[in-house]
């Protein structure tokens, strides 16, 4: 069964889609009805790709041959990138529209490639959202194995662990060593090892760099990758001064579950309800979901997060343009009392015109020493989603 995706890519300007390996970039092009007669291009095909490197100007010749208003696809664009002048010159001289997916922009932005100055709109797209999957959608089974569209296909856990165990290999394989993102593979295999023991907390890059064996900007750079080749975000400190003095260092999300936990050999060890690794998991998944919400729907919120000197911390902050600013407390407890609302309240007098809400497992509704408290379907769309 067809899963209606909730990205709204454009029907008359061509458009980057980016996304990471595995999200469902071919899947969505090839069920949108204005892309149906399109000229289908796939650079992950050697010949295909040999044919287009050793002739790049064919494609010129196959647009000349074309209506005004017809659509070309070309998938994996980072593949060639030189490919993308040659876009260029068709969209200045006739109106020939392109839809260009990517897993990676790093080789594009490093390799000075032509992004079609601004002729191109940029879209992302990412693992199942809750909203998409609808009815077919269980927390649990998205915190323990993610919501990559394979994963969904897969009744078995024995299937499950075999693809996401592939999935991290091939990404190594294929987006770090082919593409050439870095030189020695070691360290980096042990980065992304300690990148998902990390992630929601905050990065110390000193400390990975020496548990890693290369120096801070390696490690910064590492990072840049996950971020490069759409596997994750920084979620940044909050940029305003409270009265207490605040750490500022970013946190870092992977983006899907499953790849987090296969990163980190979890995958045999089974998330347990009440548990810290719940918890976090949870929280991942949430923050997570916002950032793909937001960006589906275009909604130009700002996220970022809070934490003291004493460690007093609020997961979330949502600036959100010209309304109300949130205050976010995730809890996976499905029994919210006042010890899990205690640092929203702490930070009521420094954020006095924001809304205070904890987004948990619970049934209901309810209201907790001041704070709404609300199910997570239900924080998502108070939060405008």
């Amino acid at each position: 069964m067809s899963i209606k995706r909730q990205l709204q890519l454009s029907e008359i300007n061509s458009f980057f889609l980016f996304g990471a390996r595995g999200t469902g970039k071919t899947t969505l092009l090839k069920e949108l009805p204005f892309l149906n007669n399109a000229l289908y291009i796939d650079l992950l095909d050697a010949d295909q790709e040999e044919q287009y490197a050793l002739r790049p100007g064919l494609l010129i010749e196959q647009a000349e041959a074309m209506d005004e208003g017809e659509w070309i696809i070309i998938d994996e664009i980072q593949k060639l990138p030189k490919l993308l002048d040659h876009v260029h010159i068709i969209v200045t001289k006739k109106d020939i529209r392109f839809a260009l997916t990517g897993s990676s922009s790093r080789k594009l932005k490093r390799g000075g490639a032509n992004l079609l100055a601004g002729r191109a709109f940029s879209f992302s797209l990412y693992p199942f959202t809750a909203q998409e999957l609808g009815d077919r959608f269980d927390l649990q089974e998205a915190l323990q194995w993610g919501t990559l569209p394979k994963i969904i296909s897969y009744k078995s856990d024995k299937d499950k662990k075999r693809f996401l165990r592939t999935y991290t290999q091939t990404y190594l394989k294929e987006e770090i060593l082919v593409e050439q993102l870095i030189r020695n593979l070691t360290p980096f295999r042990l980065f992304l090892s300690i990148a998902a023991q990390m992630n929601t907390q905050i990065i110390n890059f000193s400390n990975i760099a020496r548990d890693t064996g290369v120096d801070h900007k390696t490690v910064q750079n590492y990072y840049q990758i996950l971020v490069d080749t759409n596997l994750g975000f920084f979620l940044e400190a909050y940029n305003r001064s409270v009265r207490k003095v605040q750490k500022q260092s970013p946190k870092f999300y992977l983006f899907d579950m499953g790849v987090k936990r296969s990163l980190q050999n979890m995958l045999n060890v089974p998330l347990v309800p009440r548990t810290t690794e719940f918890g976090d998991a949870f929280e991942s998944w949430f923050i997570g979901e916002c950032f793909r919400l937001n960006h589906y729907h275009e909604l130009d919120f700002k996220f970022s997060y809070l934490r003291t000197k004493d460690d007093v911390e609020v997961d979330l902050i949502i600036d959100r343009p010209g309304q109300s600013q949130i205050l976010l407390e995730i809890k996976s407890s499905d029994r919210v009392d006042d010890r899990h609302v205690k640092n929203l309240v702490h930070f009521n007098k420094d954020f006095p015109d924001a809304e205070l809400i904890c987004a948990s497992r619970v049934a209901h509704k309810q209201v907790v020493n001041g704070i709404k408290v609300l199910p997570w379907k239900d924080s998502l769309t108070y939060i405008g989603f």
